[in-house]
């Protein structure tokens, strides 16, 4: 319990920028105190005590206006930035240091029975007004930008953009420069090729032009 405590407070120190003091995430930061209730919560339901797992959960809720259903299974070092509109379904599973941003949902699709949410692997980062819905895998060091609605896998060190949010690997590695809006869009770096080709076709039929005119002089 310690040891999770300790990594949780080391997760915000080490991710956000301004938090000042351990004592100041232990007893202010909503995301902190959301992760924490939920260990109390879903101790609680592995121990056959559903309703005051509820409640605690509940009670979280209205507190920071996180929602983290007692079920869900949570590694350490979760850091919640935030975290107002962040819902965490039953049967999610969340990976070691992963960070959360505001409005994020991992939830299901309503058509799904059994693991209905999907599982986030170690160091992912979702960005705030993503959606992940469904009993699918984010891989590790992946990154969702801000926004997305991810519906099916997410490999390893690769980000996903876009609605439906499309997957873009970053040379098989993870990028210590990526964050939750800085990812490469793979529209836009299409439509970008596309109008260079359309220019360098334009420069052709240009020439082709001036040509016949001499040619017709």
């Amino acid at each position: 319990m310690f040891k999770n405590l300790k990594a949780d407070i080391d997760a915000v120190m080490e991710r956000d920028p301004a938090a000042r003091s351990r004592a100041e995430v232990f007893f202010l930061y909503s995301g902190f105190k959301a992760v924490r209730s939920h260990r109390k919560a879903n101790w609680c339901l592995r121990h056959n005590l559903k309703f005051l797992a509820r409640w605690i959960s509940q009670r979280s809720r209205h507190k920071t206006g996180i929602e983290i259903h007692p079920g869900a299974t949570i590694g350490k070092g979760l850091f919640i930035d935030h975290g107002m509109g962040v819902v965490i379904g039953e049967t999610t599973v969340i990976g070691d240091n992963c960070t959360i941003y505001q409005n994020v949902t991992l939830g299901g699709t309503g058509k799904e029975t059994g693991k209905r949410h999907p599982t986030l692997g170690n160091n992912v980062l979702v960005g705030s007004g993503a959606k992940v819905l469904g009993p699918f895998k984010v891989g590790d060091n992946a990154r969702i930008a801000a926004g997305a609605v991810v519906l099916s896998e997410v490999p390893p060190n690769a980000t996903a953009v876009g609605v439906p949010a499309r997957v873009v690997k970053v040379n098989g590695v993870r990028s210590e420069t990526l964050d939750q809006i800085h990812v490469s869009d793979p529209v836009a770096l299409a439509l970008c090729n596309l109008e260079h080709k359309i220019f360098e076709l334009q420069k052709q039929l240009d020439e082709l032009k001036k040509e016949n005119v001499k040619s017709e002089e």
